[in-house]
């Protein structure tokens, strides 16, 4: 075992989990249950004008905080919001994970771990299952592994699962923090200001169980979130990059498929087949 692994099993100080969350005070307390840690986890919600409040449930193993804002701003904000707190408390890291999905036990630890003994990386990702609101798993999310794959691809296909990442917290607010100058893709704007910077990594193991919710961002704000990811490709776009341009293209796809065609498309292209 590596100085690091041990360090990792033994304390979570420097770690905090970071969640937004507008109602939804169910699936609050499905996701703080999901985490299973060797050591105290430190949580901050940032509750985006919530009716009524949320509250913080008493769980094993878990010290809450509620940071509530005066009133609904929209998750850009609230992750803002959420990342200076952290540093005012003193955290070095910030685990994403949204209302709804659910940790794989151990993941803080493994990803404190990997992030220390690679400084280079500001964002860490892992393999993320994708379920109903049921909990039935629908299809895997295996993205690349390395940063320089990563960098070729972010444009291509979601090489980040935003709630499975493990940040630096020092790192974002450098690169400018969350901003909502891409609103709905504020965290495709964060990663590629990122990456000009520092390195993004996945850790290839599932880490996430992430909740396909038609009442969620990717949902409902589709065509906000569209827009904000083609003109994020626009601004940064390599010609000489083949994954450029193919983002570009099936981003334009997805203008015109409706949104349930596309879930359609993917659980048949990457559900598990028979035998596998």
């Amino acid at each position: 075992m590596t100085n690091a692994s041990a360090t990792a099993q033994t304390t979570l100080d420097d770690v905090a989990v970071l969640i937004p969350a507008y109602n939804g005070q169910a699936d609050v307390n499905l996701t703080l249950a999901s985490f299973q840690e060797s050591a105290l986890v430190h949580i901050l919600i940032v509750d985006d004008g919530s009716t009524p409040p949320i509250v913080a449930p008493a769980l094993p193993n878990l010290k809450i905080e509620v940071l509530r804002l005066a009133q609904n701003s929209g998750i850009e904000r609230a992750l803002q919001t959420g990342i200076d707190a952290l540093a005012q408390r003193g955290f070095r890291y910030a685990a994403r994970i949204d209302a709804g999905d659910r940790a794989v036990p151990q993941r803080l630890a493994k990803q404190r771990a990997y992030m220390e003994l690679h400084p280079r990386v500001a964002g860490l990702g892992m393999w993320t299952q994708v379920v109903s609101r049921a909990g039935e798993p629908l299809f895997m999310l295996t993205p690349p592994a390395e940063p320089q794959a990563i960098r070729r691809q972010r444009f291509f296909r979601s090489c980040l699962a935003h709630p499975s990442m493990m940040l630096r917290i020092d790192a974002v607010r450098t690169v400018g923090n969350y901003r909502a100058a891409y609103r709905s893709a504020e965290d495709l704007d964060l990663f590629v200001r990122l990456m000009e910077r520092y390195d993004c990594a996945n850790l290839p193991e599932l880490g996430l169980y992430y909740e396909l919710n038609e009442g969620g961002i990717s949902a409902t704000k589709r065509r906000r979130q569209i827009g904000s990811t083609l003109r994020l490709q626009l601004r940064y776009f390599n010609p000489l990059n083949p994954y450029d341009w193919l983002g570009l293209a099936k981003n334009l796809l997805h203008l015109l498929l409706p949104y349930r065609t596309l879930q359609r498309v993917k659980q048949k292209l990457l559900a598990p087949r028979a035998g596998h």
